[in-house]
């Protein structure tokens, strides 16, 4: 009789404390492998798994690529890798980005779900935007169980949230009560699911995991996905849009992905990014504009003289405007009401 005997959990901002507690209720003999993503930088290396060890009977590791899965051990995902599940085994993989981050949620949670359908639990925890919610519609859709933290709970409640927007949940609790729900769940059997396999899902999964003999026919966004009119901040491709259960998300040819929430902070990102390298340029412009002038002025050449010097005058009221437009953007997440566009003064004109 199957049991729910693969546990995948996500967490971001915040995780490091849910993971303690929640680790910490488990018994030790639970018949279940936990594998988990927590966002997380690619550099300096993680110790969460010496930390979750401490916290609880279970031995915690970061896995190396096609080590067997256990039960009574939590894999954790190592630093700059994906984590991923196969028949019998884990993969740790340096895949492409999702949501800007590797390790990612989702693409752990769409390999649980491809590989082994009605046995998955899929857990997400505290953490912002709405990593998450594509794998547990994956888990649930292969016929496994969903659970989410009480948002309420949640130090960011933007994960949970998000997902029980848009997903059936099967639970929704407090993390003092997971523990014990996580451990109810192992115990009972799994309950008679229909399940039919996605060829979609499968094409995600492998565009995460492609190993370098498939590279010369990589799976195609365009087998289950439209063009968009949206380029890739990773790597500049077109993007694929994608619409499922109300969630929007996007995936290029090489297999960057992007929910729309993260696509647009990153797209904030890159424009901030152009903003501040605008603003050199035009600083140095102005600088050098200067520079010739002056030197055409050592020179008598007093028409070159006024044409540089007027050069320069137009880059410093292009500094001046520009850095109005950058000091006066609102915070991430913050919309500023009425912006005012700041005016050029008079009598400036456009770099020659």
């Amino acid at each position: 009789m199957q049991r729910h005997d693969i546990i995948v959990i996500g967490a971001s901002m915040g995780g490091v404390e849910a993971l303690r507690q929640l680790v910490g209720q488990l018994p030790g003999d639970l018949a279940a492998s936990i594998l988990l993503v927590l966002h997380i930088p690619a550099r300096p290396r993680s110790y969460l798994p010496e930390i979750l060890s401490r916290s609880g009977p279970l031995p915690a590791h970061h896995p190396r690529d096609g080590e067997p899965l256990e039960p009574g051990r939590i894999y954790v995902a190592p630093n700059d890798r994906h984590l991923l599940v196969e028949p019998g085994r884990v993969q740790v993989l340096n895949g492409p980005r999702e949501n800007g981050h590797r390790p990612a949620v989702d693409p752990l949670f769409r390999s649980a779900a491809s590989t082994y359908g009605p046995r998955v639990v899929g857990v997400v925890l505290t953490g912002a935007l709405d990593c998450g919610t594509s794998g547990l519609m994956a888990v649930k859709k292969q016929g496994g169980l969903a659970v989410v933290q009480d948002p309420r709970d949640a130090l960011c409640p933007d994960m949970p949230r998000s997902a029980l927007e848009l997903v059936a949940v099967d639970h929704c609790v407090p993390l003092a009560e997971m523990g014990a729900l996580l451990t109810r769940l192992v115990e009972a059997p799994v309950a008679p699911r229909s399940r039919k396999r996605s060829g979609r899902l499968e094409t995600e999964v492998k565009a995460v995991g492609v190993d370098i003999p498939s590279m010369e026919d990589p799976p195609s966004p365009l087998e289950y996905a439209k063009p968009s009119a949206y380029g890739c901040p990773d790597c500049g491709g077109v993007l694929f849009e994608l619409e499922e259960g109300g969630l929007l998300r996007f995936r290029c040819r090489t297999g960057h992905a992007y929910t729309a929430e993260a696509l647009s902070g990153s797209q904030q990102d890159h424009l901030d990014g152009a903003l501040w390298a605008a603003l050199r340029a035009l600083e140095e412009r102005a600088s050098l504009s200067r520079r010739m002038a002056a030197q055409a002025r050592r020179r008598n050449h007093a028409r070159s003289a006024v044409r540089f010097e007027e050069r320069a005058r137009t880059a410093e009221a292009q500094v001046k405007l520009l850095r109005q437009v950058v000091l006066v953007a609102p915070p991430p997440g913050e919309a500023a009401a009425e912006p005012r566009v700041p005016q050029a003064p008079e009598g400036s004109k456009q770099a020659n």
